[in-house]
């Protein structure tokens, strides 16, 4: 019998918990539903419990840290990650897993779909489409909804993820790790609702736009650091250049150099782009070498039977 988990961050969800966890334990009645609760100041972790949740406390703030730690305590063979905010469709979750189990997928993620404009606003509509778009650019292949809360993993995936971020910015993290290692994944278009009256959500567009765009940003820089480096070198090469030709044509035509301070600058510029491409190369090595060994961590964690 192949074990599944329902993983489900709370914080100050007490309006939504019980729907929430309800439809999930109705929907896939084999499951365990687990919620871990980062901090609410309302009732959120009673009420779970009373409908029918095992509840677990995370202490360190962020959806990030709270990923973490189920990702670390809970034991299963297939995890379904939602929000606690009773958005998602609980009812498509059996072929969800369905899917995962049967076709070998590492993640299977729950694309929003939504024509309620409460649901899900233009702001992180637009947003999330750039973000898709510059993670596209940099990693390859993607989804179309990077940011959805609703996915479903295999062991392999959750005891293979070191997660670093702190905050909603996990998700970004969670598409790229499954990029990097080029896991099989699959994305299925899912009903999205409003949050129901006396329910807020925790998102600030423009806060949290930023902290994804500075998480791709890092993860860019340390997932592809051949590129990263080369981009910063090119960048001082060319303003080196840009500088030094009018100090090139007074120097042919004068044989002098009357702006020494800019001729130094320029030479800086050049020394400092060489040591980026070398830093770049260095890196890059480094980096081949890690990918490698998580590889190995994630083939080394054991699947389920076919048809346990």
């Amino acid at each position: 019998m192949r074990r599944i988990a329902v993983l489900i961050p709370c914080y100050n969800e007490a309006a939504t918990i019980a729907a929430t966890v309800q439809a999930f334990r109705a929907s896939l009645p084999q499951a365990q539903v687990y919620v871990f609760d980062n901090n609410s100041q309302d009732d959120t972790a009673g009420i779970a419990r009373a409908a029918g949740a095992l509840v677990r406390h995370v202490s360190e703030q962020g959806k990030g840290s709270v990923v973490r730690r189920m990702f670390a305590d809970v034991e299963a063979d297939a995890y379904v990650m939602v929000d606690g905010d009773h958005t998602y469709d609980a009812q498509v979750a059996p072929q969800l897993v369905q899917r995962l189990l049967d076709d070998g997928l590492d993640m299977l993620v729950g694309s929003r779909v939504s024509e309620e404009q409460a649901a899900y606003r233009f702001g992180h509509r637009f947003g999330n489409a750039l973000l898709t778009g510059v993670v596209t650019a940099l990693f390859g292949r993607s989804f179309t909804d990077i940011l959805s809360g609703y996915r479903v993993f295999s062991r392999r995936y959750v005891k293979s993820f070191a997660a670093h971020s702190t905050g909603f910015e996990i998700e970004t993290e969670l598409t790229v790790h499954a990029l990097e290692l080029r896991m099989p994944v699959a994305e299925v278009a899912t009903r999205y609702g409003a949050r129901p009256e006396g329910s807020f959500s925790k998102l600030n567009t423009y806060r949290d736009g930023w902290r994804i765009l500075g998480t791709i940003a890092r993860l860019f820089k340390s997932e592809k650091p051949l590129a990263f480096y080369t981009l910063a070198a090119s960048a001082c090469a060319l303003l080196s250049l840009v500088l030094a030709w009018p100090l090139v044509l007074t120097y042919l035509q004068t044989g002098l150099v009357p702006r020494l301070p800019t001729a130094v600058l320029c030479s800086a510029l050049m020394l400092f782009g060489v040591m980026l491409a070398v830093c770049g190369i260095v890196l890059d090595a480094v980096t081949k070498a890690r990918i490698e060994q998580k590889r190995f961590a994630y083939l080394a964690v054991a699947l389920a039977p076919p048809h346990a």
